[in-house]
């Protein structure tokens, strides 16, 4: 799980300052997946140490994510339909989002293996 966690945190990075580069400088705001990123990415170093904790914090920061980027994802149908005031925040948090939400769910597939793994080993 801690290589998935760098994994992500590389392209969570790669996602923000494209998205920065593509707003053509203008707002800083398209470097908060970059941000993420870089959180995930140095608790995924942590997890190659202690997998516990540093899995932890890479989750709660990815939940953290979700939440934050649940109001962008939200405007797809005005993305859709043409009218999204700012359409480049749109798809980068709609991509953030898919990303956060993918890593959550195997964290949490990777819990629950963990704790079959402890029950079947007691």
């Amino acid at each position: 799980m801690a290589r998935i966690t760098i994994g992500l945190g590389v392209v969570l990075i790669a996602l923000g300052v494209t998205a920065y580069i593509i707003a053509a400088f203008a707002s800083w705001t398209a470097l908060i997946p970059a941000v993420l990123g870089g959180v995930i990415l140095i608790s995924g170093f942590i997890g190659l140490k202690n997998q516990k904790i540093g899995i932890h914090i890479a989750l709660v920061v990815a939940v953290l994510g979700v939440l934050g980027t649940t109001m962008n994802v939200l405007q797809l149908g005005a993305l859709f339909a043409g009218e999204a005031d700012r359409p480049a925040a749109v798809i980068t948090s709609t991509i953030t989002f898919v990303l956060l939400i993918i890593y959550v769910v195997l964290g949490i597939r990777s819990f629950i293996a963990a704790r079959r793994r402890k029950s079947a080993a007691a």
